[in-house]
């Protein structure tokens, strides 16, 4: 199995098949537990919580370091205390292995 978060992700511009179903179940064990997964394979998501909203913000920044880092963006959405987090391919409309790199880089760090 492929360690996600030592990996890179590579330019996505379409052409390839999304990820199957149970491509992706497979790889969803790889990450943390609160990860999930939607009813159509197509993203992933994780509802981030913290004591306050600067815990929150700062949480938010180290994502959008990582998504700027790799090039491969989520939606966020946020609260005061509450982030949630949702990663797919535009290009391909479902999830490529760079949706699985950068949960599983935000798991590392966060875990730190």
């Amino acid at each position: 199995m492929k360690d996600f978060d030592k990996k890179r992700c590579l330019p996505c511009e379409g052409g390839l098949e999304p990820l199957s179903r149970d491509k992706c179940e497979t790889y969803l064990k790889k990450l943390h537990s609160d990860w999930s997964i939607d009813s159509n394979a197509k993203s992933i998501h994780r509802t981030f919580t913290r004591k306050n909203h600067y815990e929150i913000s700062s949480l938010i920044n180290l994502i959008i370091h990582i998504s700027n880092t790799e090039d491969h963006h989520p939606e966020i959405t946020f609260g005061y205390n509450k982030a949630d987090v949702k990663y797919f391919t535009y290009a391909i409309d479902g999830l490529s292995e760079n949706d699985f790199i950068c949960a599983a880089k935000i798991d590392k760090f966060i875990s730190l």
